[in-house]
């Protein structure tokens, strides 16, 4: 097994564990909605701390339920996830693309043309 196979196995079973060990430790068994998001944790301690308190603002959109939220949210981190891989992807394929005419400057026996030293000598490394 190559050392990059163990690596990726290992991230796997990370978070695989990561994954479970909530579920089956039974963290949040005591509360209403176990997993609801920071916001409803903070808004519930904030009106147990201040009853009267007024909030400054309202959202500018408030989704009907909560599955809606969570499939805007959702919908947002795989359009973050889109945007990210395309940048990488960008990137891998513009380096692997200057590596190839690197490659077919050179000679089919590695050494440099004649037009290729004369490029590589101007331009800078």
């Amino acid at each position: 097994m190559s050392r990059n196979t163990k690596i990726n196995a290992l991230l796997l079973l990370l978070v695989v564990a990561l994954a479970v060990l909530p579920l089956a430790l039974g963290l949040g068994d005591h509360k209403k909605e176990p997993f609801t998001g920071s916001d409803a944790e903070a808004e519930t301690a904030i009106t147990q701390i201040e009853p009267d308190y007024k909030p400054w603002f309202s959202p500018l959109y408030e989704p009907p339920s909560g599955e809606i939220e969570s499939a805007l949210f959702a919908l947002q981190a795989a359009i973050g996830a889109g945007v990210l891989a395309y940048y990488f992807g960008l990137r891998r394929g513009r380096r692997q693309g200057e590596l190839r005419a690197l490659a077919r400057a050179d000679g089919p026996d590695g050494t440099p043309s004649e037009g290729a030293s004369a490029r590589s000598a101007s331009e800078p490394a």
